[in-house]
């Protein structure tokens, strides 16, 4: 295996900006040294230089959907699509994340565990890491329920929690509340009662396995907070008369220490089919209330994740996370702390963060280099020079 170094004119460690110049030593797939200032590598280590560029480490996108195309009603035409052909849907999204600098990505919306299988399957390091939850833990007709993974009862949610756990998931993900792109579904309202929200946690945790709840509506992200469960996607607290955090529940969810993926981001060269506005409209949803609701939790000190909800649309490709890191930043949040939510945060959140997630000696080679600064500009994220998967540059 090739020794290589990186060189570059600053770092995003994971943390911090380290400023004035930096080499990074690579060998066996992962971080063998770190030198601030112009350091000279060893002779023989193949270097690569970005005089003006900021070494990172890989970008981690904490809501995926793998086997979604990102094309139209992509999650409603996987109930009729066949396993075999989402083989290559799996690949052809993660050479796209992995082309925008994310190197770790994890999958809350997998149809009937298929990625799991396809993760168990191919050992790949030119591939980024995949954690996955397996079909989320739905109600009967409830959001997403065409992935397989409808449950009822206490009994029954706690069955489905275990054969995610047989299946070799690493977290459960559960529908708490209804969905914007699943008919009949209500968007204001919890799926499940808290007894039963409490037994697939119970369940989960007594499986060594942490719980992620979809939660739009307000109320159901009040249960979800009120049961314990440790992650929400969303978050956005819809009632019948529209969206709105209020600032003393996220309050409560810092104190709580609960993660929080508000899954912002779109594509700002697709325009959005006016029907998929109108449905996000009658659920309350617009891009002003997504990141004022953003904007609230990161004011509150809400521990935020970076989550692109990627495959879902035409305006969510994957490989679209730079521009959630945008948005977070356009809602008011530092660039640095932007930067954390997809990097160290979001390997803690993840479970790697003993592994990923930072630019340390020991941690896995996953490197991204971007032309420019991005704790000063974040858009520099739109602009990759070099990645790196497992100690080895990637083909772009």
């Amino acid at each position: 295996m090739t020794k290589h170094a990186v060189r570059t004119a600053r770092m995003f460690d994971g943390e911090r900006l380290v400023d004035g110049g930096v080499l990074v030593l690579l060998d066996d797939g992962r971080i063998t040294d770190v030198h601030q200032g112009w350091a000279e590598a060893p002779e023989g280590w193949l270097v690569r230089e970005a005089p003006d560029g900021t070494l990172l480490p890989g970008l981690i996108d904490s809501h995926v959907h793998l086997c979604a195309d990102a094309g139209p009603d992509a999650l409603g035409r996987l109930a009729e699509r066949p396993e075999t052909d989402l083989d290559a849907v799996i690949e052809a999204s993660l050479r796209a994340h992995l082309a925008a600098g994310v190197t770790t990505v994890r999958d809350l919306g997998d149809r009937r565990d298929v990625v799991l299988r396809w993760r168990d399957r191919e050992v790949r390091d030119d591939l980024p890491t995949v954690v996955g939850s397996g079909a989320p833990v739905t109600s009967v007709g409830g959001h997403c329920w065409s992935l397989g993974g409808e449950a009822s009862g206490v009994h029954g949610i706690r069955e489905a929690v275990r054969l995610r756990a047989a299946a070799g998931a690493d977290l459960v993900k559960v529908m708490a509340s209804g969905g914007v792109f699943t008919p009949g579904t209500d968007t204001t309202q919890p799926e499940f009662t808290d007894q039963e929200l409490a037994a697939a946690l119970t369940e989960a945790h007594d499986l060594g396995l942490p719980v992620t709840a979809h939660a739009h509506a307000l109320s159901a992200v009040e249960q979800a907070l009120r049961v314990g469960i440790e992650g929400i996607e969303h978050c956005t607290c819809v009632t019948a008369t529209g969206a709105h955090v209020p600032d003393e529940l996220a309050g409560r969810l810092a104190a709580a220490g609960v993660a929080v993926c508000a899954t912002l981001g779109t594509d700002p060269a697709v325009v959005t089919p006016p029907e998929v506005v109108a449905m996000a409209a009658r659920a309350g949803l617009s891009a002003a209330t997504l990141r004022d609701g953003t904007a609230t939790l990161h004011r509150a000190g809400v521990r935020l994740v970076a989550g692109s909800d990627a495959g879902l649309g035409p305006a969510k490709p994957h490989g679209i996370l730079p521009e959630t890191l945008i948005e977070y930043v356009a809602c008011g949040i530092p660039a640095t702390a932007a930067l954390a939510a997809a990097t160290s945060i979001g390997a803690e959140v993840c479970g790697l963060g003993q592994r990923k997630g930072r630019v340390r000696p020991g941690f896995e080679a996953d490197l991204l280099v971007v032309d420019g600064d991005p704790t000063s500009d974040i858009t520099a994220l739109r602009r990759p020079l070099a990645v790196y998967r497992a100690g080895d540059p990637v083909s772009r």
